[in-house]
């Protein structure tokens, strides 16, 4: 299960040279690039509006497909994961967060809703990128991998 706004499907991109894309969901506008290869993953961390605590949602890029394989977080509340779907492992890590592996979701193109309260903040590689100042509050940014 992926707890963030929204979900839309389109071809992924193909092996060889890889970018992962942030763009304007509606206007196209690219907001930023990162290469990427395959096994690759990124990861998307937000505040939960209702229990106020951090869910980190974890991506891998998969023979050019965006997967989603894990979601960290630390409290229930409504449109958090209260049962695991087939496959899916639940373990507690050492700070008592719950992680939920093997999620193996497909997601060729995922759409954030950059939150206006909390930020919604993007880990790639060495950085750490906050999607508010990068995109705006409100901006429905879309992940997409591409050819580079």
């Amino acid at each position: 299960m992926i707890f963030i706004t929204a979900a839309a499907f389109l071809p992924g991109c193909s092996s060889g040279e890889m970018e992962l894309v942030l763009s304007d969901s509606q206007s196209g506008q690219v907001y930023a690039t990162y290469p990427v290869e395959n096994g690759d993953t990124y990861a998307v961390e937000f505040v939960h509006s209702v229990n106020k605590s951090p869910v980190r949602d974890v991506f891998e890029i998969r023979d050019g497909e965006i997967w989603n394989t894990q979601c960290i977080y630390y409290g229930f509340g409504a449109g958090v994961e209260e049962e695991l779907a087939e496959g899916e492992v639940l373990s507690f890590g050492e700070n008592g967060e719950m992680i939920i592996s093997n999620i193996e979701k497909k997601m060729d193109n995922l759409i954030i809703v950059v939150g206006t309260i909390s930020d919604h903040t993007l880990y790639i590689g060495e950085e750490t990128v906050s999607l508010r100042d990068l995109c705006g509050r409100s901006s429905k940014v879309l992940f997409t991998c591409q050819q580079g």
